[in-house]
């Protein structure tokens, strides 16, 4: 089709002519909104751009089951939001003594969020502290990807190949 062609169709159907694809030979062009395209782009753009923040959970090798209950579910909504978590827990005194209680608690965190998280770092002992990282397993949930691009503009414009 002639690009003269091709502009006429665009102005019929109150569209604008893009090139998609200038490189191929013959190039390859759409009608559709443009103004429409670079608002889905700069969105597109904002999501990859989202800035992962890192939550700290501070623990103790004595906590309650109902504190652990309350600090499990920080965790779970930092998971949500897409932020790491990093849990440390601190030793006072002969509190280092039972480091091994300590390491079963951490495991007993990561196997609770497994389904939401996975171990970045697996709980080790620095110092007076003991340090676990853990990241969400789906970093980027509202992510659009090309092919539901292509899906809405064919059902906003049906007469574009």
């Amino acid at each position: 089709m002639s690009i003269l062609e091709a502009r006429k169709r665009a102005e019929e159907a109150g569209f604008d002519l893009v090139e998609v694809s200038p490189d191929a030979n013959p190039p390859v062009c759409r009608i559709l909104d443009y103004g429409k395209l670079k608002y889905q782009q700069k969105k597109k753009d904002q999501q990859k751009k989202k800035i992962v923040q890192q939550k700290e959970i501070r623990l103790r090798p004595r906590i309650s089951e109902h504190d652990m209950q309350v600090k499990l579910k920080q965790i779970r909504d930092f998971l949500a939001r897409g932020d790491k978590v990093l849990i440390s827990m601190n030793f006072r005194g002969r509190e280092m003594v039972h480091a091994d209680m300590a390491k079963e608690l951490m495991d007993k965190i990561a196997t609770e969020v497994e389904p939401l998280a996975k171990t970045e770092k697996t709980p080790k002992i620095e110092g007076r502290r003991m340090c676990m990282m853990l990241v969400p397993k789906n970093a980027l949930p509202h992510h659009i990807d090309q092919a539901d691009e292509d899906s809405q503009v064919q059902e906003q414009n049906p007469n574009i190949p």
